[in-house]
């Protein structure tokens, strides 16, 4: 195998590569996959089961890259509130993911990132580790053979500038008049994906106020040239889109110096307002830590002191996605998923025969019936008339439902034997009504917006910390065929577009992308069983060019895995890397739907999740499976490793739910035809 540049190995994974070697059972079952299915089904739904808060969620920890620890602290030094044993917790996690290279990656297993190892050396510098440390020395020397802290992402570069080792001056102008283009403006903040809107708001103001904190050291280290740290980055061609918005940087800065003050003044205030509206009842921000942090520092920058009602609020909230492990190391979240986890977890135990009215389900049920959103929030904006309905990924987040929860949640609410069934049936109605009312136009689904997809927002200069628009992907459109197939919509012309959409977007290999888990193997287990639910047989040709491309792919050990290289280097990578629990349950999930359950790979899949499952029923997964931005930003889902696996266990020994009633007739409380659907115009 051969190294390439950044260090990383440059050869295709051993086709036996697991994701654990050491606390796995080694011993398959001798009397073969039906048998050892049922044993590893037993014991994943003794452990999930003990996994439930007393609430009725479950939560996995959302574990992504240290650039969110190091910000954390980054932002606690700006506001002047860093403490010793903050920073003592965060930097010992810091340095516990750090590669023998000096470098920090993004996901495990990966390359270093540079902006993710100029972000932990800083961290590491405010918790007093010294420049000359071994450690540190490693750091920076491969810092500055990747072009310093010149050759690092904007957002990095923005921090650094709150500090004075960034010039304000050689980064993006980003004005705060920008919230009063027009919705139909391709640059309105509306067609920035929600994340990027939540974002990009303060950072307006942040960019108008240009704040510097003394700095509390140097960073020489990290420049190629310590003399020219701030080399002018050579100009894109004119001909390009990059050349055009490089030159339109230009304009807008020089309408900073010729700014009206009023309007200046008042674009501030109306980003405050904005900011303020937004903010969640538990003081957290979209239910995600950057715009909390961004927001809490365009607040203190207009004037809110930190024991304003607001500030107070937001500080505690961040304090909120701080992971303390038990060696004493803290892991900040950029997320928390209950939403999610608990209808994926509610799912895989139904589907692993759990009875219907369990009180684990029916509670689990009931958590998640106080948690759908009831009011409008930024989706309402393209959709004024459409009533809501959705459900949120997270905790707090009633500005930003999401289609894939909803979705999930309406498939795990029908698996469920509530005692208040009326309840439930209004619940799911209403989920239901508005999956179809964000139907986009090309008949699929995006994850929170409607034909979130300009192509303007990602040729912004300041735009290259990942993907900033939302369009229509595959998985998050096979989950909303799925459950509206299970509603009795699979012959309606909204879920009918939607299949003709899924089968254009299929690979020619067999496979289909995924937008928000990795990758190739994400999609296809999210569309294979959508497709056969709506209706199609599993000999249409996309399913077998599915069962194919699955069958072509599995590792030599049984198992399936998907290296994140894939979102870069398909050719090499689709399908490709060291079997996973998660993405060994997503291949199954598509084999056994596609009529696949006697096969030989499925049984091989099955005896790998049983031969891996540690003993108290649970599995290993250092790897990371999920997505945030593709390639950019990557997340190791800690509940993944057990409900996938322990949902294909289930549909290999109960069979495919809802078998018998997929295609069911519509139900009598939804409308027939897309006009009658509100806001769907």
């Amino acid at each position: 195998m051969t190294a390439t540049t950044d260090g990383s190995t440059g050869a295709l994974p051993p086709r036996a590569a697991s994701a654990s070697d050491t606390t796995r059972i080694t011993t398959p079952e001798a009397a073969g996959a039906p048998q050892a299915a049922e044993r590893a089904m037993r014991r994943a739904t003794d452990f999930l089961l003990s996994r439930q808060d007393a609430q009725g969620w479950w939560k996995g920890d959302l574990e992504t890259n240290v650039t969110m620890d190091a910000e954390d602290l980054l932002l606690r030094q700006f506001l002047g509130i860093l403490d010793e044993a903050t920073v003592g917790a965060a930097a010992l996690f810091i340095r516990g993911e750090q590669r023998e290279d000096g470098a920090w990656p993004t996901f495990y297993g990966g390359p270093g990132d540079l902006s993710a190892t100029v972000e932990a050396y800083v961290a590491l510098r405010l918790a007093g580790d010294a420049p000359d440390a071994p450690h540190m020395a490693r750091a920076s020397a491969w810092v500055r053979e990747r072009g310093g802290i010149a050759a690092a992402r904007v957002f990095t570069r923005i921090w650094l500038a709150l500090f004075g080792w960034w010039k304000w001056e050689d980064l993006p102008e980003l004005p705060p008049e920008l919230l009063y283009f027009p919705k139909w403006f391709p640059l309105s903040i509306y067609n920035f994906g929600c994340w990027a809107r939540q974002t990009i708001v303060p950072l307006t103001v942040v960019s108008a106020k240009r704040p510097v904190r003394p700095a509390p050291f140097p960073l020489d280290e990290l420049h190629t040239d310590p003399a020219d740290p701030n080399p002018p980055r050579p100009p894109a061609p004119l001909a390009s889109w990059d050349g055009v918005f490089q030159r339109l940087d230009k304009v807008v800065r020089g309408y900073r110096s010729v700014a009206v003050r009023r309007l200046r003044r008042a674009a501030l205030n109306s980003a405050a307002r904005w900011i303020i509206e937004r903010q969640e009842n538990d003081g957290c921000w979209g239910g995600i830590q950057p715009p909390a942090v961004y927001s809490v520092i365009a607040l203190y920058l207009l004037g809110y002191d930190l024991e304003h009602p607001v500030m107070r609020a937001g500080l505690e909230s961040l304090d909120r996605y701080a992971v303390w492990r038990e060696d004493g190391a803290r892991m900040i979240e950029a997320c928390q998923s209950p939403v999610w986890d608990t209808c994926l977890a509610t799912i895989a135990l139904a589907d692993a025969g759990l009875p219907a009215d369990h009180p684990q389900l029916v509670k689990a049920a009931d958590w998640m019936l106080g948690e759908q959103v009831v009011r409008p929030g930024d989706w309402s904006v393209r959709r004024p008339e459409l009533p809501p309905g959705g459900w949120a990924f997270e905790f707090h987040n009633d500005n930003y439902p999401d289609m894939d929860d909803t979705a999930e949640v309406v498939l795990a609410l029908r698996r469920v034997r509530h005692h208040d069934p009326e309840r439930v049936e209004n619940a799911i109605a209403r989920g239901v009504r508005w999956n179809l009312g964000m139907q986009s136009r090309n008949g699929a689904w995006g994850a929170f917006d409607v034909d979130n997809t300009s192509p303007f927002p990602n040729r912004l200069p300041f735009c290259d910390f990942g993907e900033v628009i939302d369009p229509p992907s595959a998985d998050v459109t096979a989950h909303v065929v799925e459950m509206l197939a299970v509603e009795g919509y699979a012959h309606d012309p909204r879920t009918r577009r939607g299949i003709e959409w899924l089968l254009a977007e299929q690979e020619p290999e067999g496979s289909w992308f995924g937008r928000w888990g990795v990758n190739y193997l994400y999609g296809t287990g999210s569309v294979v069983p959508a497709l056969t639910a709506a209706g199609l047989p599993t000999d249409h040709p996309a399913i077998r060019r599915a069962v194919t491309w699955l069958e072509r792919v599995q590792n030599d050990d049984g198992g399936w895995g998907e290296d994140l290289r894939s979102y870069q280097d398909p050719g090499r990578w689709s399908g490709r890397g060291a079997s996973t629990a998660s993405q060994t349950g997503w291949a199954l999930l598509a084999l056994l739907a596609a009529g696949e359950r006697g096969s030989r790979a499925v049984e091989r899949g099955v005896e790998w999740l049983a031969r891996t499952q540690r003993e108290d029923g649970s599995w290993d997964e250092p790897y990371f499976t999920g997505t945030g931005f593709p390639w950019d930003f990557s997340i190791n889902y800690h509940l993944y490793r057990q409900v996938f696996p322990l949902t294909a266990l289930g549909r290999y020994v109960h069979g495919e739910p809802f078998a018998n009633q997929a295609v069911k007739p519509r139900p009598a409380h939804q409308p027939a035809t897309p006009a009658a659907e509100a806001g769907t115009g």
